[in-house]
């Protein structure tokens, strides 16, 4: 079977990730199935849209590289609706601009669309920590605070509702089908840290197509780097926080039944078995043991407290998002 045409693209917002944004960059031209065409969408800086415009001065002559402006509002989400309106490809990959793909990640997304029901492929995201290691107090379950994989993900390739953003691709038929990522619910850039555009995306695409299939390959690896500041506690409770908020968001636009689900299962089932498990290792005067308990019950009280004021906020109109039309893969974009 032929290798589909994979586009990738990477959202980028600040200078400050310069060097990262050439790692990220240099990781996907490296792939063993080389992807169609690599795409950095600027998000409303023009500084760095010029100098970016003029590093990749000829590999855009070429097409393999195109540096373009967000042509929708300042944020992630519709940076990436920007990709997705002017890419070619018959899959859209995403990746973080902190970020490196290790040398088959592409291969591995492909083979998973070799299932014509298969609609969206994520992968296996590991931190990079910024001092060299794990923080001893930091629990592997709240991986998704720095965009990681997290303990309680089930491990080979598996079906899952929904795919995680920074390492993530996309059937380009699922977003005629379902539309775009939606404005106002994920990052825009160094701002409130929220998320769950991705969760709310796929929700919406298996409403939309309720045969569809979405999968995580373990195989598909990338390598994302957690700065300094992202170590500390303060961080861990805003993003905690935040997503919260974001999940509050989702549930408005899906339903808590969906909207929810994985979630349920995540508190119930995984969160406890990490606060027993540190637990455990305090009482065997292993290094951290009582601060991952600590953080687990942090976090979710966090999580409780900005999901409370999101469902309030969103109740009395408070918060609004909106969901694009995607062009039908003109290239162009919108």
């Amino acid at each position: 079977m032929k290798d589909p045409d994979i586009s990738v693209v990477i959202c980028v917002y600040t200078e400050d990730r310069w060097e990262d944004i050439l790692a990220a960059v240099a990781s996907v031209r490296a792939q063993s199935l080389p992807a169609r065409e690599t795409l950095l969408v600027v998000d409303h800086n023009v500084t760095l849209l010029d100098r970016l415009s003029r590093e990749y001065k000829e590999a855009a002559e070429d097409g393999s590289v195109r540096v373009l402006a967000n042509a929708g509002p300042r944020g992630l989400s519709a940076g990436r609706n920007t990709g997705i309106a002017a890419s070619h490809g018959e899959i859209i990959a995403f990746l973080d601009d902190d970020a490196v793909a290790e040398r088959d990640w592409l291969k591995h997304f492909a083979s998973g669309y070799e299932d014509p029901r298969v609609m969206a492929v994520g992968g296996r995201t590991m931190p990079v920590w910024a001092s060299g290691r794990r923080p001893a107090w930091f629990p592997e379950e709240f991986d998704w605070v720095v965009g990681c994989t997290y303990r309680g993900l089930p491990p080979g390739r598996v079906r899952v509702r929904n795919v995680l953003g920074g390492n993530a691709s996309f059937r380009r038929t699922a977003f005629e089908a379902a539309g775009g990522f939606a404005t106002g619910i994920g990052r825009d850039g160094d701002k409130r840290p929220l998320g769950g555009e991705e969760t709310e995306l796929c929700i919406r695409l298996t409403r939309a197509r309720p045969d569809a299939v979405l999968l995580i390959d373990d195989r598909a690896v990338i390598h994302h780097r957690v700065p300094a500041p992202r170590e500390h506690f303060a961080y861990f409770r805003t993003r905690t926080y935040a997503e919260g908020l974001s999940k509050a968001l989702v549930a408005r636009s899906v339903g808590s039944g969906k909207g929810l689900e994985s979630e349920r299962r995540y508190t119930t089932r995984v969160l406890p078995a990490g606060v027993a498990r540190g637990l455990r290792d305090a009482l065997l005067a292993r290094p951290g043991g009582a601060g991952r308990a600590g953080a687990i019950v942090a976090g979710v009280f966090s999580a409780a407290g900005g999901y409370a004021l999101g469902s309030v906020r969103a109740r009395r109109g408070g918060a609004v998002f909106s969901v694009v039309e995607i062009p039908d893969g003109t290239g162009e974009a919108p």
